[in-house]
């Protein structure tokens, strides 16, 4: 701190010039720009901003950060603030710099202490013809404000109505989709764009997620399902332009569980042999998750033909034959497994075992 002597001020010191030398002096005691926030508290970037058109407009989606870009944890983020550029499609320049409006100031929120956070944002009424442009920052305090996130972009149109006559159809262990081609805008107005069309699904309570490409038939195989699972599949229309795809309408949506067609392997190491009281037949057994069981064939002499005698519950391999025909000299003895598929999946019988008198 500046120390003054007071027989300055006696002597008239601070007379016009002196009193320019004192303000020179004060103005290099204070601060000459604003204030800096210390690296320590601003927030990494986002590097997730994304959106998903619909025909009601787009939804951008983004993660809160959670770490300081020194690597600090972050407990919450008091305001987001997004970037928009609206460009004439046809004036559209790609190396002219792009004049993003007055931000919109978004509220945060604490951070979660397991997992992430995501944001969101709806902008609707969108203009037709245009290039949307958008980025956001976050603010985890007082002149804490990230760097722009990743930079998202998209042309908007007349969207293209939604898919109707969604059906679902199960082949095996397959689900298939079919629906009508669209032909029309939201507004009635006749397509004359490509129209594509990208199928999603859910299950249980979890949100739809697109699931392949937009494809350009009506038509779409899921393989990729679990038999005894229940899916839930919806189709949006995607009109295709020069600059892009624009999200139309989404279809109802349509549910399917598909089926097991998997049969259990067959037992092997099959032997029968006589007691006083009939045959018995045993087995190693089968190491399947979903086993349900065991059915034993028989067949009589040379020329007869192989019926089912008996059923085992999956935690045996033995069955005991007691009710065999009078007079027969020999018996030929066979076993399958079983799933708890309804109906159940049967594996192919074991090579016969044969049994004499």
């Amino acid at each position: 701190m500046m120390k003054f002597d007071r027989s300055l001020m006696r002597t008239g010191f601070f007379g016009p010039l002196g009193g320019l030398i004192l303000l020179i002096t004060l103005a290099g005691c204070g601060f000459k720009t604003n204030p800096v926030a210390p690296q320590g508290v601003v927030p990494r970037p986002i590097t997730d901003l994304h959106y998903e058109l619909s025909e009601k407009g787009v939804t951008l989606f983004w993660s809160y950060p959670i770490e300081t870009v020194t690597g600090q944890d972050i407990t919450s983020i008091d305001e987001f603030v997004l970037y928009r550029a609206v460009v004439p499609a046809d004036s559209y320049c790609e190396t002219c710099p792009i004049p993003f409006g007055k931000p919109i100031v978004l509220p945060g929120g604490s951070l979660p202490g397991e997992g992430r956070k995501t944001g969101t944002y709806e902008a609707t009424l969108l203009r037709p013809g245009s290039m949307y442009f958008f980025k956001i920052r976050s603010r985890s305090g007082w002149l804490a404000e990230s760097a722009d996130s990743n930079l998202v972009s998209f042309i908007w149109e007349i969207p293209t109505a939604a898919p109707t006559g969604l059906k679902v159809t199960q082949e095996g262990g397959t689900v298939h989709l079919s629906w009508q081609p669209v032909t029309v805008h939201i507004d009635g107005s006749p397509v004359s764009e490509p129209v594509r069309y990208q199928v999603s699904r859910r299950l249980g309570g979890a949100p739809f997620a697109e699931i392949g490409k937009p494809v350009a038939a009506t038509e779409f195989t899921d393989n990729e399902v679990q038999a005894g699972r229940t899916y839930y599949y919806r189709v949006q229309a995607m009109g295709l332009y020069k600059k892009g795809m624009v999200g139309g309408g989404y279809s109802e949506s349509v549910a399917a569980t598909p089926r097991d067609v998997t049969a259990p392997a067959p037992p092997v190491n099959v032997h029968a042999v006589r007691t006083g009281v009939g045959v018995k037949i045993y087995w190693d057994g089968v190491q399947e998750n979903d086993l349900k069981g065991y059915r034993v064939y028989r067949r009589i002499g040379s020329g007869g033909k192989a019926v089912q005698i008996g059923e085992v519950d999956a935690r045996y391999t033995l069955f005991d034959d007691r009710n065999i025909p009078a007079g027969t000299a020999r018996l030929f003895y066979s076993v399958s497994s079983f799933d708890n598929s309804d109906p159940a999946n049967e594996s192919t019988r074991s090579p016969e075992v044969m049994v004499t008198r």
